[in-house]
């Protein structure tokens, strides 16, 4: 029970929402990442690879390797440890040229305790439509590291995964043409009132410069740009993505019980409410007594069970929670004096109340 209270005493308050650059907040339609994959091997392990007994993919992977390069080891019983197969991922900007270099993240797929020390071969990376965009090879660096002994083991961070700095090649670009006179600004976190301020900025710029309107909400998602005459896109593009806007965002509550995080958005209410707290505690001590015979009196020794039961029951006084803004809510909420698992149950009763005027998200 301790161990709970102490993991859940962080409390979380989300800051006011700031101005915000317009290239923070959207992306240009057509020009997001594309995630990429691929199957591979980590050579060169000092004895922490897989076991081919556990891993027979591994196996089967080096078999394929080494025929490829012209050995027949078909039906060869592999035992060395100093292989590993993982699984390489990495994501792709939209434009990247032919010849870039891009990091990758190389994760162990078998049993093997660790990949530092070892050695990506090359892999091929394809994305979600199966066409091989990159090829990825290198040292792989990993940070964490795993000692065991006897009676003991020492680990810090994971070592069954690392990175691989520079180590794919872009072998195919994906496209990324945007209409030059037309083009979609899409935001990250879809809303009316942001997608309005964005196309106020974006106009009010447009029109001090080159006296007209380039922007138009289509939706709380897109906002459609259009490119004035003598400037360039990229240009343009450039200029507006600096513009400043104060995103907008909806009255939300996020509870995480596991943790004890509470994070309260801005606008979010609560209707005039009471609200008291009070928690009971039960302590069962066990104290067991042992009861030795006198000499020679054929007795036996036996235990005597003794249990000790103390319950306690707090609980603070009733107090008026309620207000317009944040900081009268959390002023509120501290004066009731409850520890972060009192506040996740007192804003899920006030939510079950109707008083919470906000969406509560329970993870």
């Amino acid at each position: 029970m301790r161990a709970l209270i102490v993991a859940l005493m962080l409390v979380l308050i989300a800051a006011p929402a700031a101005a915000a650059r317009i290239k923070d907040i959207s992306v240009l339609q057509g020009a997001r990442d594309s995630q990429l994959v691929g199957y591979g091997l980590v050579v060169g392990l000092q004895g922490s690879g897989d076991t081919f007994r556990n891993a027979a993919f591994t196996q089967e992977a080096v078999q394929g390797m080494l025929q490829n390069l012209g050995l027949d080891v078909h039906g060869v019983e592999l035992r060395n440890r100093n292989v590993a197969a993982v699984i390489v991922t990495t994501d792709l900007s939209a434009g990247v040229q032919t010849g870039s270099r891009v990091d990758v993240t190389v994760s162990a797929l078998g049993d093997a305790p660790s990949l530092m020390g070892g050695t990506l071969l090359m892999t091929q990376l394809q994305g979600s439509d199966g066409v091989i965009y990159a090829s990825a090879q290198g040292a792989v660096s990993v940070t964490g590291f795993e000692t065991a002994g006897q009676g003991e083991t020492l680990s810090q961070g994971v070592p069954t995964a690392g990175r691989v700095p520079n180590g794919a090649i872009v072998q195919q670009e994906i496209a990324a043409t945007p209409d030059q006179l037309r083009s979609m600004l899409e935001l990250k976190n879809p809303d009316y009132a942001t997608a309005v301020r964005i196309v106020d900025a974006i106009n009010a710029y447009a029109l001090g410069r080159f006296r007209v309107r380039a922007a138009f909400e289509v939706d709380s998602r897109s906002v459609e740009i259009f490119r004035p005459r003598h400037v360039s896109f990229a240009r343009f593009m450039a200029e507006v993505g600096e513009l400043q806007v104060q995103p907008d965002m909806a009255a939300r509550v996020v509870l995480d019980a596991r943790t004890g995080t509470v994070v309260v958005g801005q606008d979010v209410q609560i209707s005039t409410v009471a609200v008291t707290y009070g928690t009971l505690t039960v302590r069962v001590n066990e104290q067991p007594q042992v009861s030795q015979p006198n000499p020679f009196s054929q007795g036996r020794t036996v235990v005597t069970p003794n249990t000790k039961i103390e319950a306690e029951q707090t609980g603070g006084p009733i107090a008026i929670v309620g207000g317009s803004s944040l900081r009268t809510l959390v002023s509120g909420l501290n004066r009731i004096g409850v520890k972060p698992p009192g506040i996740i149950a007192i804003l899920q009763a006030i939510k079950t109340a109707g008083a919470l005027q906000a969406d509560l998200v329970i993870q």
